[in-house]
């Protein structure tokens, strides 16, 4: 059996899926992103609670996350532009790591798996940028997709 890509056409040629006809649905989406710490240096920015002296490392992340979901369809050529009614991000210290996750919603005919993704890696980034001087030992991993709602699939890790 030969997978169909969405994106590409009978021809090989990059292509914008047309969703025209598909039925509005309210679609969810949830991505999820690991940002890794050397212990000492995790620590260390949990007893100074995630501050620098550019600001707040976690909210300045959850801003940054939610400025990438709203122009995920600038950055990544084939997806559509989406009218986002949701967009939540979570950022939580654990053992030597901060486990980021983003819940994006909107009523559509596709998904918001995209905007979901791309609000967690850029969130994570965000993350690295502001303790780069601490460290370049950071290591962003685990980026997926944990769940999606809506629409004919329904996905869920």
């Amino acid at each position: 059996m030969k997978a169909n890509l969405s994106h590409i056409d009978k021809n090989g040629v990059p292509k914008m899926v047309d969703v025209s006809e598909k039925v509005i649905t309210k679609r969810t989406a949830v991505a999820q992103a690991m940002v890794l710490f050397p212990p000492p240096i995790f620590r260390l920015l949990c007893a100074d609670e995630f501050l620098s002296t550019k600001g707040s490392i976690i909210q300045t992340a959850i801003i940054a996350g939610t400025m990438a979901a709203k122009r995920t369809a600038e950055l990544i050529p084939l997806c559509h532009p989406l009218p986002i009614s949701k967009i939540q991000i979570k950022i939580k210290p654990a053992k030597n790591h901060l486990k980021v996750e983003a819940l994006v919603k909107c009523e559509a005919r596709t998904g918001v798996e995209m905007e979901a993704l791309m609000a967690v890696s850029i969130a994570s980034l965000t993350i690295y940028d502001m303790c780069k001087a601490l460290t370049q030992d950071i290591i962003i991993t685990e980026t997926k997709l944990m769940q999606k709602e809506g629409g004919k699939n329904v996905f869920r890790r």
